[in-house]
């Protein structure tokens, strides 16, 4: 197989050449400048820029490199960021008219750690309205479309940033994720993604405006087109920040697994909180007959021992209390005046919803403890287990769909439309017990769209499910550009 054009490799791979003088940071820039200035207006992904910084940055890098002092592994490697995270002189709006004037006063710790190794930034990606949709559309910047079909949605929060990455426009993008916002656009857009356990990587810089503490469930983490990619940004990313870092070191643990024949695997193809459409299926089916002859053992029934049911459950009411601070006095007020008329046996996304808008903290003790019995099961599991793969999401990317409220809306599996929301328990049955996954690429289907597998590990396993996913783009596939990009 031919090599990938220049703005298709690894970054990685590009901090290598960048190093061996075979190309400079200032002609990496502008390869992705050049995909910016070919394909951005039809995509929308990238919606703020400072390329003057960036030339000025890339420059640097070059200075540096052609001395053989470089600051660090990505120094003259281009990178975006998704807008809600602060880039100094930049808006940080979520997507909200309302804070269309909050401008960045400094940089966020995410953004500074990968430019303090050198990365040279240079735009920031778009998002939905408040970073709530699987969708990335606002009425600040317009929607972003996804370069595998324009008529679909490339995903979100971190919509934006899985668009720069799949088409070239960056190599390197930090995103965020409390429902899947990392996991789902790396699904939908082919690349990869990593939503690291919670609070490993410091979200500060990645707030609204008068807020200083990270929200439950919330991370920020990496984005890219190679999983080894991601396991040097970890290595960047992770580790306590400001007053914690007084008292606190983190130590991740490396994976000790070095082949895939050293791996535990379970497999969870579908299940009834969250039906799989057929050709998602078939591709993770795919893959487990792969694994089959070379995993250490593998079973399709394994489960940590609780239901499904409830493990959405508490996820729901713990993810719409983290995000109920968003809410207005007005709103709040008539969130509750709703709640009380609801029926007590209404066991919709909605009803589950709006009570968690407005639940008393003595019932969310309630929730939060349930949620910490989980992870302590989860934790059992993982002693007979090294990984969970499992579907990222219930479809491929879906048409747009801008109407109505989001808990409204539908998308198509298996000839059924069912809610959107319903696919959320693809993004907290990992991801509101604290624990780690790798949303890895793992083929198209049959419409010609990319679907990932999503790789859990336990509680600090980071670099374990990364290590499964690096193994799986040796052995089995990974990303691949779209068409005409």
């Amino acid at each position: 197989m031919p090599p990938l054009p220049l703005h298709f490799r690894s970054a990685t791979e590009l901090a290598r050449l960048l190093r061996a003088r075979k190309v400079s940071a200032s002609e990496l820039l502008e390869e992705c400048l050049d995909q910016y200035a070919k394909h951005n207006d039809q995509l929308n992904a990238i919606i703020v820029t400072d390329i003057d910084r960036a030339k000025k940055a890339a420059a640097a890098s070059d200075r540096r490199l052609k001395k053989g002092k470089p600051i660090g592994p990505f120094d003259g490697v281009p990178m975006t960021a998704k807008e809600s995270f602060d880039w100094s002189g930049t808006p940080s709006t979520w997507g909200a008219p309302r804070f269309r004037d909050n401008i960045a006063t400094a940089d966020a710790v995410a953004i500074t750690r990968l430019t303090e190794a050198g990365a040279v930034i240079y735009g920031k990606t778009n998002v939905p309205l408040m970073l709530a949709d699987w969708q990335s559309f606002n009425e600040i910047y317009g929607t972003t479309n996804n370069p595998w079909d324009m008529t679909r949605a490339p995903g979100g929060s971190s919509g934006g940033s899985a668009v720069a990455l799949a088409t070239g426009m960056a190599a390197l993008e930090v995103g965020s994720d409390i429902g899947a916002s990392i996991r789902n656009p790396a699904h939908y857009c082919g690349v990869y993604g990593h939503k690291p356990t919670f609070g490993v990587v410091p979200n500060r810089g990645h707030f609204l405006p008068g807020i200083v503490h990270p929200s439950d469930i919330s991370v920020a983490g990496p984005l890219a087109r190679s999983a080894r990619d991601l396991a040097l940004m970890m290595k960047l990313l992770a580790g306590t920040d400001g007053v914690d870092a007084r008292g606190l070191t983190l130590d991740l643990p490396p994976a000790r697994q070095k082949s895939l024949k050293e791996f535990r695997v379970a497999v969870m193809v579908t299940d009834e909180q969250s039906e799989v459409d057929l050709p998602v299926q078939d591709l993770i089916g795919k893959l487990t007959t792969f694994l089959g002859k070379r995993v250490k053992k593998i079973s399709t029934t394994a489960r940590p021992a609780f239901s499904t049911k409830e493990a959405m459950d508490v996820y729901i009411a713990l993810l719409r209390s983290a995000t109920s601070r968003r809410q207005t006095e007005a709103e709040f007020a008539a969130n509750s005046a709703h709640v009380a008329r609801l029926d007590p046996l209404d066991d919709s996304y909605l009803a589950k919803m709006m009570r968690a808008y407005v639940l008393p903290h003595r019932n969310w003790l309630f929730y939060n403890e349930r949620r910490h019995q989980l992870r302590l099961l989860w934790d059992q599991f993982f002693e007979d287990w090294d990984v969970m793969i499992c579907p990222a999401a219930a479809s491929a990317a879906f048409p747009h769909d801008q109407q109505g409220e989001r808990h409204e809306r539908t998308i198509e599996v298996n000839g059924k439309n069912v809610p959107t929301t319903d696919q959320l328990f693809w993004a907290g049955y990992s991801g509101g017990y604290y624990l780690p996954s790798t949303v890895a690429p793992m083929g198209l289907t049959p419409q010609g769209l990319p679907a990932g597998v999503q790789i859990i590990a336990r509680q600090y396993g980071d670099y374990t499910s990364i290590r499964f996913a690096e193994l799986l783009e040796k052995e089995y596939g990974g990303f691949v550009p779209p068409p005409g990009y």
